[in-house]
């Protein structure tokens, strides 16, 4: 049986503490009550018995008959206690007699006998153990109740922990609005438990991050669309340069900063997570390869199991063609597009995604060994594929090479894109 997320190490070593902290406190009361009463109980039959053996003494030195449950020299009187009277001296001792507990107390006599009187130590034997058993059940109850009191308030630790835990993976995974909003947090300024400080500080901190994040992308959104007029104005400026090297050379570089204007900009536009999806019935097959010959490039297309899907047509073309384009940029041929199903795979056989870009998503503006290119273009296929309700993901082939495996859904995504970092479920 799975247990619930909640009764985790925390709560379970909670719980062993409890329980061995409560069980060793009842274990030491117990003992100190059971010593103290019995002690206290032995202490007043050893008193009787003594004094019953004191009129004993008197009688018989008296020559007067002695009371019952005194006589010379018992049978019963147990030898260790014979032993101490014959030497002389007076002492008690707590044994079986005809199959009930006594008291003997014994003392010396003329003509080396032992005066002995037994007295019934019955009642003071039920006692003591009727204590003993209040002592266990009494125990037991109090671990009990303060197993159940530990255990709800451990409990309700370790929820608002694994709250603030789940809300900081939310954020981790690119939901910016989670909050923990814990009620005990209080005002920041006043008093708060730890774990109240642990949530608010997770609150403030996801609050700084995301003012943070959407000034960088109101900050690449406004230089996009700034270099935008001045770069229209620079391509018309570059039409009407005289045929030359040089050029060539200008429309080249013009060109490039055209594209990595408009990437920026569509990057702003994912961050925002407001796009809206035109959906439509494709075949896979058939969009694979109208993607392949759009890019010009000499990439096999290889259809093992076609299907239809509900998706957007623009935005699933955008998100291989920027696979493809890739995989020919930054790997080396043959470049594979495969269709299996609703998974689309894209595959070179370069050199593989770096470790980076494998164990963490791509980045922008990074690269790696001197590669050219700002990092755009699979950030911008992550961001379309995630639009779509889809899962792209980015590994290395076995035999070598980059390995793209775009999963899209079993079902028509909603027409709202999620926010960037959620994941939907895929089934």
């Amino acid at each position: 049986m799975r247990l619930p997320q909640w009764a985790g190490a925390l709560a379970v070593k909670a719980a062993l503490f409890i329980t061995v902290m409560c069980c060793a406190l009842a274990a030491m009361l117990g003992a100190l009550v059971h010593v103290s009463v019995t002690h206290q109980t032995v202490g007043e039959a050893r008193d009787l018995a003594l004094s019953r053996l004191a009129d004993a003494t008197e009688a018989y030195e008296a020559g007067d008959p002695l009371l019952p449950g005194a006589g010379l020299d018992p049978e019963e009187l147990p030898g260790p206690l014979r032993d101490l009277a014959l030497s002389g001296r007076r002492g008690t001792m707590v044994a079986d007699h005809r199959g009930r507990p006594t008291m003997w107390a014994a003392g010396p006599a003329d003509g080396g006998r032992a005066l002995a009187v037994a007295v019934d130590y019955s009642q003071q034997a039920r006692t003591i153990d009727g204590l003993d058993r209040a002592i266990v059940w009494s125990s037991a109850l109090a671990i009990g109740a303060t197993l159940l009191v530990g255990a709800f308030a451990v409990t309700r630790v370790t929820r608002r922990l694994h709250a603030t835990a789940r809300v900081a993976r939310r954020i981790s995974a690119g939901d910016l609005d989670a909050r923990v909003h814990d009620r005990r947090a209080g005002d920041p300024g006043g008093p708060q438990d730890e774990v109240g400080a642990v949530a608010a500080a997770l609150d403030s901190m996801a609050g700084s991050l995301q003012g943070k994040l959407l000034a960088e992308q109101r900050f690449t959104a406004d230089v996009a669309h700034e270099l935008r007029t001045p770069l229209t104005g620079l391509h018309a400026a570059a039409e009407l340069l005289p045929p030359g090297r040089p050029t060539e050379l200008v429309r080249d570089r013009v060109a490039a900063l055209r594209t990595l204007t408009e990437d920026l900009l569509e990057i702003s536009r994912l961050d925002t997570g407001r796009e809206r999806l035109e959906l439509d019935s494709e075949e896979l097959g058939a969009l694979a390869r109208r993607v392949v010959r759009a890019s010009g490039t000499d990439t096999e297309v290889r259809v093992v199991r076609d299907a239809r899907v509900e998706t957007d047509r623009r935005r699933l073309e955008r998100v291989l063609g920027n696979l493809v384009a890739n995989g020919h940029r930054h790997g080396r041929a043959p470049v594979v597009l495969t269709v299996d199903g609703p998974v689309v795979t894209v595959r070179d056989h370069g050199d593989g995604y770096p470790g980076y870009l494998v164990a963490h998503g791509p980045q922008r503006f990074r690269t790696e060994g001197g590669a050219r290119g700002h990092g755009l273009g699979l950030t911008i296929a992550l961001g379309q594929a995630e639009v779509l309700g889809a899962r792209l993901d980015f590994g290395n082939a076995p035999d070598g090479g980059a390995l793209a495996t775009l999963t899209l859904p079993r079902t028509a995504p909603p027409r709202t894109a999620p926010p960037r970092g959620a994941h939907p479920d895929h089934g």
